[in-house]
């Protein structure tokens, strides 16, 4: 029973040919130990006979499940008590957090043992009760070594130190309990070099007092101190110095870290786990790369701290064929493994990935796991495939707050205003409290549909009735819907809102003024606007051209020469397009302007042919629009799949159109 072997002990039981007391009690016991209590209670009523032992067992297995009325029946229906069972009550209801029923039932004791007093000072030490604690302290008679430790620790955690350093030193014996006890006390107050004295004058100290004290060290940011400490201890703890290193790393001290690591004969795949979430806070991306190409063992833990960790780093590629690799040869892939893969997939985006992938979490398993669905939610919402995100929403066995906000921010990314503004409305009447995630999609999908007195009305909702404060995200959406509709003056009320409330308006709300500005032709608050964020982005080639373009769409065409000479000045080129097409297992990336692809000539002939062919179907105006708004997407799919079987089903397309 004592090693968790319940049915070993069961049949052992079974085939004994004769069973006393004590047999039985052990069986009671062992069942209330190993959380069957089902079974003890059954047991316990099958007794041929049962003594005190057999009862005080049955009260106390009842108290620690929690069944005080049970306890409280069975003691009342005892006809004789021993100080065990008085005990065993005092001992349940502080347990149970009934600190007032156990001084009741310790006043009522007619015998009271050492264990008795201990029990109650320990309860009141435990529930901030320090002062009573040590009114019933000075009443014992007796008192053993353990009475005085847990004064100790009551007044050390009171903040009472030099009341518990006056009992430690009139303690008349001392264990090394009492002596880590006021160790603790003193490291527990920030008096830590009191606390190292302490610890060289212990006679004997124990495994505890090294830990406490390296532990102590660490958190007074004495981690090299901590270090010597633990190489100075005769027995090693590997969780010890595990959390040394740990305490390097958030410091920023990861390379140190890693020394001592390399040095030290004292590591496992946890250490060097550390090391590798340490590289990729600071940023040195391949180094934590390397660590783990060198790590003789590899865990599930390591595989997603890596493929996480790239995933972050704009690495997701890397972090796939990571994944793939962890399939291939690695552990088994768990839930954190499949949230980050998928996480992966939404920022690439990768969609015919993130299938795959959706296909191996329902093979495993995983979809039953809300983090999981939450990710394929945003993963099929962030590649452009609304309605396959709605259907695994739907799915879902229990939707949480990140489930609604998936998808409302899906539904208002993509355009879909009222579909999002639903979700958002089913959410509230499910009862899930939104949080600031959540009104940002709210906002921009009122922004996105153009409904100007909703997204009034759900910022004042967000503000008096959930009492979120604006983040300039919130603002931002606001700023950005009434400036489609030329609302350019409540636009700017906002700006000056935020400043009131102490926000500073960021390059993000600034830009959002300016983009209405852009519409409406407001020149004089989109060069305010303009300016404010090439103040905090003097780089942004977005905002010059979009300057220029305003200028010169007004006939300021020396004001627009003037932004141009500006940006030369500045050494700002625009950054070039980049589309590309993933088709056979393979990327293609296309930048404007660049012809190095390699079947580059041939993309260039069969866009000249088609448009030749469309000048003869469609005007010359639509052939020119075509060519500015697709010619990326034609030429990365002629690139790949050849142009004989495109060219006539584009040929088809065109006619039918």
């Amino acid at each position: 029973m004592r090693h968790g072997l319940v049915d070993s002990a069961q049949k052992l039981f079974d085939k004994m040919p004769q069973r006393n007391t004590v047999t039985w009690n052990a069986m009671i016991r062992g069942y209330f130990l190993n959380g069957r209590f089902e079974n003890a209670l059954k047991l316990f009523d099958k007794m041929p006979e049962r003594d005190v032992v057999s009862y005080n067992t049955l009260i106390a297995g009842l108290m620690q499940c929690g069944d005080v009325d049970g306890a409280r029946r069975v003691f009342r229906g005892m006809g004789f008590r021993d100080v065990v069972t008085w005990n065993s009550m005092v001992a349940g209801y502080i347990r149970n957090g009934m600190i007032c029923e156990a001084l009741r039932v310790f006043d009522e004791m007619p015998l009271k043992d050492v264990v008795s007093w201990n029990l109650v000072i320990g309860g009141l030490v435990r529930c901030g009760e320090c002062d009573l604690a040590e009114e019933y302290f000075r009443q014992m008679r007796t008192r053993d070594v353990v009475s005085w430790t847990i004064m100790i620790s009551g007044l050390a955690s009171a903040g009472r130190i030099v009341e518990a350093r006056e009992l430690f030193d009139n303690m008349p014996v001392r264990d090394t309990q009492a002596w880590n006890a006021m160790m603790v006390g003193y490291i527990q107050n920030g008096y830590i070099q009191i606390a190292e004295s302490l610890f060289q004058k212990m006679p004997e100290p124990d495994f505890d007092s090294w830990n406490e004290l390296v532990n102590g060290l660490l958190k007074s940011g004495r981690a090299n101190h901590a270090m010597k400490l633990f190489i100075e201890r005769p027995e090693k703890c590997q969780k010890t110095w595990n959390s040394i290193l740990l305490k390097l790393i958030r410091n920023g001290l990861v390379k140190e870290a890693h020394a001592f690591l390399e040095k030290s004969p004292y590591s496992d795949v946890v250490s060097w786990t550390n090391i590798i979430v340490g590289y990729f806070e600071i940023r040195e991306v391949d180094s934590a790369v390397n660590i783990f190409d060198f790590m003789p063992i590899r865990d599930a833990t390591v595989y997603n701290v890596i493929i996480f960790g790239l995933g972050e780093k704009d690495q997701g590629e890397e972090g796939v064929k990571l994944f793939i690799r962890m399939k291939e040869s690695g552990p088994l892939p768990d839930e954190a493994t499949f949230t980050s893969v998928l996480t992966i997939c939404s920022d690439l985006p990768a969609l015919q990935l993130g299938r795959q992938t959706h296909a191996l979490v329902v093979k495993t398993g995983y979809d039953k796991f809300v983090a999981v669905c939450n990710a394929m939610v945003t993963m099929y919402a962030r590649c452009g495939n609304m309605s396959s995100a709605l259907l695994e929403f739907s799915s879902m066995p229990d939707h949480d707050l990140i489930s609604w906000n998936s998808i409302i921010c899906g539904f208002a990314h993509h355009g879909n205003g009222e579909n999002a503004l639903d979700m958002f409305r089913q959410m509230r009447s499910e009862d899930v409290e939104p949080n600031h995630i959540t009104f940002v999609g709210v906002l921009s999908a009122c922004s996105r549909a153009g409904l100007v007195d909703l997204g009034r009305y759900f910022y004042h909702l967000m503000k008096h009735e959930y009492c979120l404060r604006p983040t300039s995200e919130h603002y931002t959406c606001l700023v950005d819907l009434l400036g489609r509709f030329g609302l350019i003056d409540e636009a700017v009320s906002l700006l000056d809102q935020m400043k009131e409330d102490g926000i500073e308006v960021p390059a993000s709300v600034w830009g959002a003024l300016l983009g209405a500005c852009r519409i409406h032709n407001n020149i004089e608050v989109g060069k305010i606007a303009g300016e404010r964020i090439l103040e905090m982005e003097p780089c942004n080639s977005g905002v010059y051209l979009i300057l220029a373009e305003m200028y010169l769409s007004c006939g300021k065409r020396k004001d627009a020469e003037r932004i141009w000479t500006r940006m030369k000045e500045a050494g700002v080129k625009k950054q070039p397009g980049c589309s590309w097409v993933q088709l056979n297992d393979s990327n293609h990336v296309f930048l404007s302007g660049d012809g190095s692809h390699p079947q580059f000539s041939r993309i260039s002939s069969l866009l000249e042919l088609l448009l030749m062919e469309m000048e003869t179907k469609t005007s010359k105006s639509v052939a020119a629009s075509f060519q500015q708004g697709t010619i990326g997407c034609i030429s990365s799919i002629l690139a790949v799949a050849g142009f004989p079987f495109l060219q006539e089903q584009i040929g088809q397309d065109l006619q039918g159109q």
